[in-house]
């Protein structure tokens, strides 16, 4: 079972990563559609998605780092 479990996390670990750049990916485009409905708050916003962004991709690397580490000090 905790075999299965670790690997769950490192799927999960690549989930993260690969959210974290398709959103970075994504962001100016769905920046310029929010600038049509919303004039103000924009650089606020622009600074969360960002953030929201790496948050993801450092998670994900996060999970995979411990993941390789925990297999290392099994051996």
């Amino acid at each position: 079972m905790a075999r299965k479990n670790a690997l769950i996390q490192l799927i999960w670990g690549f989930v993260l990563i690969s959210a974290g750049i398709m959103m970075f990916i994504h962001i100016p485009q769905k920046l310029a559609e929010i600038r049509q409905h919303f004039s103000s708050g924009i650089f606020f916003l622009r600074f969360c998605f960002y953030m929201i962004s790496i948050l993801l991709v450092f998670g994900g690397i996060k999970k995979i780092y411990d993941h390789f580490s925990d297999m290392e000090r099994k051996k």
